[in-house]
């Protein structure tokens, strides 16, 4: 089934993405989003009840409905007339509680073994470092970067948990 599945796909594809880019337009869509929603109900349907009867004739159909849809939930959406703020994230409880839990996480990077407290905060770093540049900094190959972040992340992860639980507990 697989096998045939991927023929049929393969088969609609060219049909799929003329149809999806003809009603994209009037649908206020993109193209791939009409096509990634009528691939997924094509996968559904020959999961539940096989291959259409007439598959080109389906699909027309199908991105049709689709773009029916896309017009009607555009329709009622409307954008903002300014950009909604939220209000909280600037009052003076939020932020101390915000500055607490980063005081938390670098301590709790501090406590990391190895050379996970370089790596973590590499990972941290505003410059947004490359996994490239990062091997570069910390003298590792940038294959074992991924395993090596895998691990560290784990330890991090389990020192912050009681910190974590400890403090929803207080609640």
């Amino acid at each position: 089934m697989p096998h045939m599945t991927d023929d049929l796909l393969a088969a609609l594809r060219p049909l799929l993405t003329a149809e999806a880019s003809a009603e994209a337009p009037a649908s206020g869509a993109e193209p791939a989003d009409l096509e990634q929603a009528v691939l997924l109900r094509l996968l559904e349907r020959l999961d539940s009840h096989g291959p259409p009867v007439d598959p080109p004739g389906w699909l027309r159909r199908a991105v049709r409905a689709e773009a029916r849809r896309s017009r009607r939930t555009t329709r009622f959406e409307r954008p903002y007339e300014h950009e909604p703020t939220d209000e909280s994230a600037h009052d003076p409880e939020h932020l101390a509680l915000t500055a607490a839990r980063h005081r938390a996480l670098r301590e709790a990077v501090r406590r990391l073994p190895g050379r996970c407290p370089a790596l973590v905060e590499a990972l941290l770093s505003p410059d947004d470092l490359t996994y490239r540049e990062i091997a570069g900094e910390l003298g590792i190959s940038q294959g074992s970067l991924g395993p090596e972040r895998s691990r560290c992340l784990g330890c991090l992860r389990r020192l912050l948990t009681p910190e974590v639980a400890a403090r929803g507990a207080r609640g």
